[in-house]
């Protein structure tokens, strides 16, 4: 919900979105909760939000939801979002 970044699924954040900029260099990342051991999370208070929870994409679909089950569908969606071509350092050339 506004202000905050990320995805959220109601009160409960499903994917962190963040960029560091320091010494003249950015960097920038998120993190999509899929099959994630949400249990940690009750040890902190995640992203600094009071009142906000950690959901995944399990958790929200009720079934076990692997990375390499959404690494491709989400990789085609980055390239068609940002027009742009990705190219894998396992790839040749």
């Amino acid at each position: 919900p506004p202000p905050y970044t990320g995805v959220w699924m109601g009160d409960s954040k499903l994917c962190a979105i963040g960029v560091h900029c320091g010494n003249h260099i950015t960097s920038h990342g998120l993190a999509l909760n899929c099959c994630t051991d949400l249990s940690w999370f009750e040890h902190i208070v995640p992203c600094g939000l009071e009142g906000k929870g950690v959901t995944s994409l399990s958790r929200e679909l009720g079934r076990h939801v692997a990375v390499s089950h959404v690494l491709e569908p989400f990789l085609d969606s980055f390239q068609e979002v940002f027009e742009c071509t990705l190219v894998s350092s396992e790839d040749p050339g």
